[in-house]
């Protein structure tokens, strides 16, 4: 059994005034469950996780796990293994070395050692490297020794603080693939920091979304992409960022560039008494229509090609201001840079309305 479990835990560090870089976490984390922390830089994601580890204190609350209270427990009687972003290899040691190495501190017995970390190798194709130095290794590979090192212990608990930040974007898709498949056949859980929330999004069961040391939201990607709880979630998940605009608001919907946006009655039920609302939408709930429509004026500033899509950034205004849209389209028939044209939502189902001070989510 290996549930983890932060009770209103919180880290607060000195000074005029006191930081509180997580405050009040509570969270809880399934056994054989992979849960991703993230958020921006300075959330808490990684302090979050290094209380979990023991190289934080716990100034408030607690920290379980197994059902076990180890918020005093020191880093090595918690049975957990830490996958970091530097590889922190041995230059000296060759590949199976260092993979079996926290087991020979142990004293575990040689041929156990190396059982276990020739099962590693092969789950990770190391088999062909076990000889090597790290330096003979490329960058992906290293990451891989790293995670094999963490596999021999045999923890209750995985811990991985950003691991694929210093790979390229090619091998960080692949090594995340196979991070992924790897702890589902191993099942341990799993708790994962990212500042890449297309990795959270890819990779965990469930994603946490942390904001200056609080829980935004907790659910799986799907549900935090579909409702997200407040406007940070919202503008946060999803590559490229929903489109967030505060708008005024009328009896029959939102106004936009002159034009009414209709909204449901439930939705305008929940917006009851307020002049404006911020109101989001994602690029591909939004299309370009023919001149002759009714549509918000856009003038294309930005033309992203992608391939099968396109991403179009242009000026519409709101009110006094001109603001920026992002819309995606079909990438074989772009509109061009300077080129004015006619935006509308075509589901409106997509779209989410958040108070326009809180930014809390209005709509049940």
């Amino acid at each position: 059994m290996a549930e983890v479990s932060y009770v209103k835990a919180s880290r607060v560090f000195s000074g005029n005034p006191p930081v509180r870089a997580v405050d009040e976490l509570s969270l809880e984390v399934s056994d054989g469950e992979f849960l991703v922390l993230v958020g921006p830089s300075g959330s808490g994601k990684s302090t979050a996780l290094r209380m979990l580890a023991g190289l934080e204190d716990v100034d408030e609350g607690a920290i379980h796990i197994g059902g076990k209270d180890v918020t005093n427990v020191p880093p090595k009687g918690r049975d957990i293994a830490m996958v970091f972003q530097s590889y922190a290899l041995y230059p000296h040691m060759t590949v199976a070395e260092n993979m079996g190495f926290a087991l020979k501190l142990r004293g575990v017995p040689k041929t156990e050692i190396k059982a276990k970390v020739e099962e590693a190798a092969k789950m990770l194709d190391l088999t062909k490297y076990l000889e090597r130095k790290p330096k003979a290794l490329s960058g992906g590979q290293r990451q891989r020794v790293a995670m094999g090192r963490a596999i021999v212990r045999e923890p209750s608990v995985f811990l991985m603080d950003e691991p694929l930040s210093n790979l390229d974007a090619k091998l960080r898709v692949e090594t995340r693939a196979n991070i992924a498949a790897l702890q589902q056949r191993l099942g341990t859980t799993t708790i994962y920091v990212t500042h890449d929330q297309v990795e959270a999004m890819t990779m965990g069961h469930r994603v946490a979304v942390l904001k200056d040391g609080l829980l935004q939201q907790c659910d799986t990607p799907r549900a935090l992409y579909d409702r997200p709880a407040n406007a940070f979630v919202a503008g946060f998940i999803g590559s490229p960022a929903m489109n967030l605009k505060t708008v005024p608001i009328t009896s029959e919907g939102a106004k936009l560039d002159g034009v009414i946006v209709p909204l449901s009655r439930a939705a305008l039920d929940a917006a009851g008494g307020l002049d404006e609302v911020t109101f989001g939408i994602r690029p591909e709930a939004l299309g370009i229509v023919p001149s002759g429509e009714e549509g918000m004026e856009m003038t294309v500033e930005l033309v992203e090609e992608l391939g099968a899509d396109a991403l179009v950034h242009g000026a519409v205004k709101i009110g006094d201001s001109s603001q920026r849209f992002v819309v995606r389209v079909d990438g074989r028939t772009p509109p061009t840079l300077g080129q004015h044209v006619k935006v509308a939502v075509r589901d409106h189902s997509e779209i989410h309305l958040f108070h326009p001070e809180s930014g809390e989510r209005l709509e049940a």
